[in-house]
């Protein structure tokens, strides 16, 4: 009974694995981060998360070597990260992946299968990168959301801007009318889609330099111009 208990404060890892261990979670984390920071195209970048993905893979190599085979220490370790409350939520399904993948590779490192983790890392950054720069699975939207607002002086200018719309746009669709402010000024909401090598800045610094138009918005996958 003595020797299970004094084996929970044993370490059968040596000093030159544990630093190869912990080596090549740090070269693969700096990879995943390197390919977040390339393919990441949201609103919320972090330079935050983009450092803790890497700090996240070696923690996670330092647990799993802590775990090793002892069911204890693994039993231990549950209770010790139960009273930890992340309350920040992950709004992007793109960063959960990351994390998962981190964690994934940190795993590898930590049990000391260094081929897998490497090339896992390569392998499945590669395919990441490939399917989000092709488009090849998930093909690219083409439609965006235009929002802009228009004076209620008595002038409506849509003899003005519905020829930028017809110049920009190879279709254009009116989905909301709403009054804003307490000079009956409207707020107009056009679904549009480009031309094929127009530029949505072009777009809207155009429609801004209307008269009577202000507070123009284009939205596309949570970005706006």
């Amino acid at each position: 009974m003595l020797n299970e208990f004094e084996s929970i404060f044993q370490l059968n890892a040596t000093l030159e694995e544990i630093i190869a261990n912990l080596v090549v979670a740090f070269l693969c984390g700096i990879f995943i981060s390197f390919l977040y920071r390339k393919i990441y195209t949201g609103p919320g970048y972090q330079n935050s998360f983009v450092n803790g993905l890497v700090i996240l893979a070696m923690i996670t190599a330092v647990v799993i070597m802590v775990i090793g085979n002892n069911l204890a220490r693994a039993f231990g370790l549950v209770g010790a990260m139960s009273i930890i409350r992340f309350r920040t939520a992950v709004k992007d399904i793109q960063d959960i992946i990351f994390i998962f993948f981190a964690l994934t590779i940190g795993m590898a490192c930590g049990v000391g299968i260094h081929k897998l983790a490497i090339f896992g890392t390569l392998f499945i950054g590669t395919a990441f990168y490939v399917l989000n720069r092709t488009h090849a699975v998930a093909p690219l939207k083409k439609e965006f959301l235009l929002q802009f607002n228009i004076s209620g002086n008595g002038k409506q200018p849509d003899s003005e801007y519905l020829p930028v719309l017809d110049r920009y746009c190879r279709h254009t669709k009116l989905i909301n009318v709403k009054t804003v402010g307490g000079d009956d000024s409207l707020e107009l909401s056009y679904y549009v889609k480009m031309k094929h090598g127009r530029s949505n800045t072009e777009l809207v610094s155009e429609i801004k330099t209307i008269d009577g138009v202000r507070q123009v918005n284009l939205f596309y996958d949570e970005e706006q111009f």
